[in-house]
């Protein structure tokens, strides 16, 4: 069966699914719509399926071909590289988890293609709309080909991704319990449409959010012996924080540090009493992520200090390093190079961008897969996702579909 052929004499039906998912973006753990709209899909098809949180939906599509005596994976593979044990899949059933992310951002779409947003500042600005509806479609070609599987396809639409929220609530819900490999996509703007990235090991930095409450004591800028000026203290903060970056860490260890927000004050001529910086760390090994938020806490409180105030720092977690397998990516791109060419298969350089996928490869060996959606004679291909004009080659929809199917027939087929 060639399955890219299979897939695109539904084209049509993935464009319509996908422009209606675009038009009706929903805000991360607010996806109601979405996964009702995703539910009616699997209905349509006999897929069993239930929600996993509140608008988390998980398909399970069970193949009907007779099981193929299972293999002992080997020495080889025995060890994940991302430190955890593999199964044998001897006496199982065998499992394979395919992802898609389903929020969308809070950005007003300025366009006026007819698909827009109709949601007044959320849009599907980073292409999740793409992700759910490849997934869907390669649903559609495993739902009408159990007869050439044997095993099981979990279909993972996980919201919340936005926010670092949904993949960690799944997994306790206990969604990668018996899965043996997990596959995801995700659009790159950066690649032409025919291109997908697989790059074995780090592809993606850990996110990690901070919020920096400084109390000072406000008084009349005439007098400031009386006060503690707290926005001179998170001024100092923000210069302080460049120069961890600078000064304190490797040029070969990526780091950053980026503040976004800024504010204290209430009035030009009192010195402000209190003030609130927020920014993000981002990193790419466990030991630097940990060295780089207690260097960030200690900075803060230091300063603080120093000036006569006090400074909280609050962490909180979005996601992991996104770490793929090597024997998964390879997986990946053996499927990439026969279904689009040699040449389509592409190693694409790190990310300090992140994504909770990260959350699910600690559990499972796995890889995330770039594909590339930008088409030269469309303009707004060519644009980077979260902006308002983010869009794509819609036959990026085909080949993530036949993606995802494939991967999933070939691995339960032990074609690997």
């Amino acid at each position: 069966m060639n399955i890219l052929e299979e897939v695109k004499k539904i084209h049509e039906t993935l464009v319509e699914l996908r422009r209606d998912f675009h038009s009706h973006p929903e805000l991360s753990m607010q996806e109601y719509r979405t996964a009702t709209r995703i539910e009616e899909e699997l209905d349509k098809l006999g897929i069993e399926h239930y929600r996993s949180t509140n608008t988390g939906v998980i398909g399970l599509i069970r193949g009907m071909a007779k099981s193929e005596p299972a293999k002992n994976i080997g020495s080889d593979e025995s060890e994940s590289n991302v430190g955890h044990q593999n199964s044998t899949r001897e006496g199982k059933d065998r499992i394979v988890a395919l992802r898609a992310d389903i929020d969308a951002l809070p950005i007003l779409e300025r366009d006026d293609r007819e698909y827009c947003s109709i949601n007044q500042g959320i849009m599907h600005a980073c292409g999740h709309d793409v992700h759910n509806t490849s997934l869907l479609g390669a649903a559609i070609i495993l739902a009408n080909n159990r007869d050439k599987f044997a095993g099981t396809v979990k279909l993972i639409f996980q919201p919340g991704e936005e926010i670092g929220a949904g993949a960690q609530t799944m997994i306790e819900n206990g969604e990668m319990k018996g899965v043996e490999r997990i596959f995801g996509l995700h659009v790159a703007p950066d690649l032409r449409c025919g291109e997908v990235g697989v790059t074995s090991g780090i592809n993606n930095a850990s996110v990690d959010h901070f919020r920096i409450e400084i109390e000072g004591k406000a008084t009349h800028v005439s007098t400031p012996q009386l006060g503690t000026d707290a926005l001179y203290i998170a001024a100092q903060t923000v210069v302080a924080l460049q120069a961890l970056v600078t000064r304190t860490t490797s040029p070969i260890d990526p780091v950053v540090i980026g503040i976004g927000i800024l504010n204290s004050g209430t009035s030009y001529n009192i010195v402000s009493g209190s003030g609130i910086i927020e920014g993000t760390t981002r990193t790419t090994s466990a030991k630097t992520r940990q060295e780089v938020k207690d260097k960030v806490t200690k900075t803060a409180k230091n300063i603080a200090q120093i000036y006569g105030g006090t400074a909280k720092v609050v962490w909180k977690d979005y996601t992991s390093a996104l770490i793929n397998d090597d024997r998964v990516s390879e997986e990946v791109r053996s499927i990439v190079e026969d279904i689009l060419g040699k040449n389509a298969a592409k190693i694409r350089p790190i990310s300090l961008g992140g994504d909770n996928f990260a959350e699910f490869l600690l559990e499972v060996p796995g890889a995330y897969a770039y594909l590339g959606t930008s088409n030269e004679r469309l303009p707004n291909t060519l644009i980077q996702i979260h902006n308002e004009g983010f869009d794509i080659d819609e036959k990026a929809l085909d080949i993530g579909a036949a993606l995802y199917a494939e991967y999933a027939i070939r691995w339960l087929n032990l074609e690997f």
